[in-house]
């Protein structure tokens, strides 16, 4: 079935989805091409949504791996299955842009990154189609408001189990501003306005609270009320017929490279996310990290709040795959695996540029790389497996011979100096003191 999908890829298409695989990234649109492998990890993540999470269960967990051991796509393919099961998704990385210790930023990123069935991407989109869906039921023919519906609907989000009011009123207001009819002395512009103010405020956006009181809106978002708002997004989920809310955030490694202040800071709003589900239903919560973060003194166990409550999940010795700790780098991709992966590669590059990859690149030299790798260690390693095989695949095209007699070692270290240089970047501090 995935065969004929990627047959069917245009040239273009191929060519995006190579172009993102060299920056070490896979479109989501894409991600089920390149799942292979950890297949006990998935069997009993997908348990726990079924039968845990979206029967109101919550938890956290930590996704493990050394740069390289393919921690994003494996979040990426949480993200994939978690859609495609009902539930609203959230995927953030956080970057400068989104401090893990700035926890007002962490939200509007949440918000703002938000995938569900509705079209687009974040809140806003979620409230747009919730909006259009019910001005069908609510507008007569003739396009009047049927206000008993409204009064009763506004009723039924405000007594929600876990509503906050002001998330509520939020909500009701953009049914107000949408299909209510305008007042005599009021303009469509003002209209336009109120929505982008309420269109803000759901964003976590800064909005003066003289411009959301009229919606009897009493609150912006913060770290003070933030279980509260988080547990209003998931009841409104539920409503609208999400099974829960999935968080996958990303990257979380790069705080070990900051300042103290900063560490402190970020590491208090990590506790602060995990001490969220224990008072929230439907919703699972996964961060990515690297091993420093468990063993580093700059790691959790710099602050003790968050070390008392993770200290055990590297632990044991065993692997538990219904612990806490998914641990990637213990439980590499086989070399099967790997060449599967790279015979994906493979059909992909050859629509991508038009060429008989199949013909020059071989199952055996796919096969061969892996065994290069795994005799100098390094087998866990994906990322250094795709540059590999995509640096031989485009020497291939381009009429390089005897691709297949290559000295695969020098290719390898080539390969390991780009990703070492990838890392230093990936890891030197960005964020804002």
């Amino acid at each position: 079935m995935l065969h004929q999908e990627m047959d069917r890829l245009k040239p273009f298409e191929a060519r995006a989805i190579i172009e993102e695989l060299r920056k070490g990234s896979v479109p989501v649109d894409y991600v089920p091409f390149f799942t292979v492998g950890r297949e006990n990890w998935l069997t009993l993540i997908e348990d726990d949504l079924d039968n845990y999470i979206a029967q109101g269960g919550a938890k956290v967990r930590f996704l493990s791996g050394d740069y390289g051991d393919g921690k994003t796509h494996f979040m990426s393919v949480i993200r994939h299955l978690a859609l495609k099961k009902g539930f609203a998704v959230s995927f953030v990385v956080l970057t400068r842009e989104v401090p893990i210790h700035k926890f007002e930023a962490v939200y509007q990123a949440i918000v703002k990154q938000l995938r569900g069935r509705f079209e687009g991407l974040g809140i806003q989109s979620l409230l747009d189609e919730y909006v259009d869906a019910a001005g069908k039921d609510l507008l007569r023919e003739d396009g009047s408001l049927e206000l008993e519906k409204l009064t009763a609907l506004s009723n039924e989000i405000r007594s929600l189990p876990g509503m906050d009011i002001n998330f509520a009123n939020g909500v009701i207001a953009l049914l107000n501003n949408r299909l209510r009819p305008l007042e005599e002395t009021e303009t469509q512009e003002e209209r336009d306005q109120e929505r982008e103010i309420l269109h803000l405020w759901f964003e976590g956006g800064k909005v003066a609270k003289k411009d959301i009181k009229p919606f009897h809106i009493f609150e912006t978002v913060n770290k003070n009320n933030s279980k509260s708002f988080l547990n209003a997004l998931i009841s409104f989920l539920r409503f609208t017929g999400y099974q829960g809310l999935i968080l996958l955030m990303d990257e979380l490694e790069t705080v070990i490279s900051q300042g103290k202040s900063i560490r402190n800071a970020a590491y208090e709003n990590v506790r602060l996310l995990i001490d969220n589900t224990e008072q929230a239903g439907f919703l699972h919560i996964f961060f990515s990290i690297i091993p420093d973060i468990l063993e580093s003194e700059k790691g959790f166990k710099s602050y003790d709040a968050l070390w008392s409550r993770v200290r055990s999940i590297g632990e044991s010795k065993r692997l538990n795959y219904r612990g806490v700790l998914i641990d990637l780098h213990r439980t590499p991709l086989r070399t099967r695996e790997l060449t599967e992966l790279g015979k994906t590669l493979r059909t992909i590059h050859g629509i991508s540029y038009r060429w008989n990859a199949e013909g020059r690149i071989t199952e055996q030299l796919l096969t061969d790389i892996c065994k290069n790798q795994k005799k100098m260690g390094v087998l866990s390693e994906v990322r250094l497996f795709v540059k590999q095989v995509i640096r031989i695949l485009d020497m291939g095209e381009q009429g390089e011979e005897a691709v297949d007699e290559l000295d695969l070692t020098a290719q390898m270290v080539q390969s390991q100096e780009e990703m070492a240089q990838e890392k230093v970047q990936h890891l030197e501090p960005k964020w804002d003191s």
